[in-house]
């Protein structure tokens, strides 16, 4: 019912609308493909494996003395369920192909042919097989989700070699004591916090952000929480299982070409190979010589253990930069009494030994950052914490490691909310001659007692 010339122009819009979404939906896979870590092998070096004949040829080539084989699985997202998932889909990446095993179609397989056995016979075999390197990522963890799939796998942990956990070359890399290298030049390890663009996506961790410090780029999680018992898989979930597997091939080598660079030992292979982490647990049973020294490092010999520990001070004469990674660990010292300066989070961290020299501080910091402060300011002024503690035991950790001596009347004798002179309140002391006192601490006195009545 329109006249022609609109009814034209309306269809031209359309038209123009379809070819401007069409340029968006490009440019933005484009944009990801930038962005994100990509396969460098072909579409059709991806095979997903639904059969035993197929699966045959899969451990044809992966049983083979010598090889180096990277391996992840993945499984339906549990959103806090109780127990360990069901393994959905086994990935094995060699140099040239990668073989996705889907575990719910061949267990349904081998459960019809009276042959259950099979599969996981295989599977033990490869990670016994001490002539072979496997490559993982939270190894353990993968290893009780395939012992939860079949209960034929149950002790495959106990009689695996020729392992190695890439999250254990993770945590030694957060403590390495040097600075990452990138194509020969030295660069500034981004923490979790400053590795994205604010307005973009979600900060990486884990393999992602190990794929991102190592090979430039982090993966691309959006199919991570998928359902991976679904099928079929989109072509999304199949290059994001393939991606996973494969990029830890291409760590591995690149960490095993230059370990030194990367503050790992010389030879990547012999010092990891086989060696399960230490738990937590286990680390009260470390002898005292084996305890880490202040740097993240242990402590060799036992030159540092028969040092004189200094002399015991009170917080007042103690003063402290606190990294922007460690400001928890900055309100609890403050809380002490104890003079804290804390890092922004959009400070970079070097700003940390620049107030240090000016005022005289001690920096606190943790991980990496460690060895490029530690080196722009004297010995012994630069702190390491253990990042994974709670700022409870940080606090325990750095006040035992200078001797600070805490009081009662060191309590809350400091203003929480910035980093001017030491105020104290007369719940603790009413003959102190009281400093004046900032806006934003008036009328705190009822908090402070309450504290204090906790405290005690």
């Amino acid at each position: 019912m329109l006249p022609c010339g609109v009814a034209d122009e309306l269809q031209k819009l359309q038209i123009q609308e379809r070819v401007e979404e069409a340029t968006k939906a490009d440019n933005y896979e484009e944009s990801k493909k930038n962005a994100y870590y990509q396969l460098p092998i072909p579409r059709a070096n991806i095979h997903f494996l639904q059969t035993w004949e197929e699966t045959l040829q899969c451990w044809e080539k992966v049983l083979r003395p010598g090889q180096v084989v990277g391996i992840d699985m993945e499984w339906r997202p549990s959103f806090g369920m109780v127990g360990k998932p069901r393994v959905s889909l086994l990935q094995i990446a060699l140099k040239d192909e990668v073989f996705l095993l889907d575990l719910p179609r061949l267990l349904e397989q081998a459960e019809t042919e009276g042959e259950k056995e099979k599969l996981p016979h295989f599977i033990q075999m490869l990670y016994s097989d001490a002539a072979i390197t496997k490559l993982g990522y939270g190894m353990s963890g993968d290893l009780s989700s395939l012992a939860a799939t079949w209960s034929a796998l149950k002790d495959t942990d106990k009689q695996a070699q020729g392992v190695v956990d890439l999250l254990t070359v993770d945590k030694q890399l957060q403590k390495s004591s040097i600075d990452w290298k990138k194509g020969g030049r030295k660069v500034d390890v981004l923490s979790s916090e400053q590795s994205y663009d604010r307005g973009f996506r979600q900060p990486e961790k884990g393999l992602s952000l190990l794929v991102q410090h190592v090979l430039g780029k982090p993966l691309d999680k959006t199919e991570q929480l998928s359902n991976w018992e679904k099928r079929p898989l989109r072509e999304e979930q199949i290059l994001y299982a393939a991606s996973d597997a494969y990029c830890l091939l291409e760590i591995y080598e690149k960490l095993r070409k230059d370990p030194a660079s990367f503050g790992l030992s010389s030879d990547l292979t012999e010092s990891l190979v086989g060696k399960p982490s230490i738990k937590r647990r286990a680390k009260k049973q470390l002898n005292k010589q084996d305890v880490p020294s202040p740097s993240g490092q242990q402590c060799k010999g036992s030159r540092k253990e028969t040092s004189c520990p200094p002399a015991p001070i009170s917080p007042k004469e103690f003063s402290v930069v606190c990294d922007n990674m460690l400001q928890g660990l900055g309100r609890y010292l403050r809380c002490l009494g104890v003079d804290v300066r804390m890092l922004e989070n959009e400070d970079d961290h070097r700003k940390a030994a620049e107030i240090a020299r000016q005022e005289g501080r001690v920096i606190l910091t943790s991980g990496l950052p460690y060895q490029t402060l530690q080196s722009q300011v004297a010995e012994g002024r630069c702190f390491s914490v253990n990042c994974s503690e709670k700022a409870k035991e940080q606090a325990l950790q750095v006040l035992k490691h200078f001797n600070v001596q805490v009081s009662l009347a060191d309590i809350f004798s400091r203003c929480q909310m910035c980093e001017l002179a030491a105020y104290s309140s007369p719940a603790l002391n009413p003959s102190r001659k009281l400093s004046p006192v900032p806006t934003h601490y008036v009328g705190c006195d009822f908090l402070l007692r309450s504290a204090i009545v906790q405290h005690k």
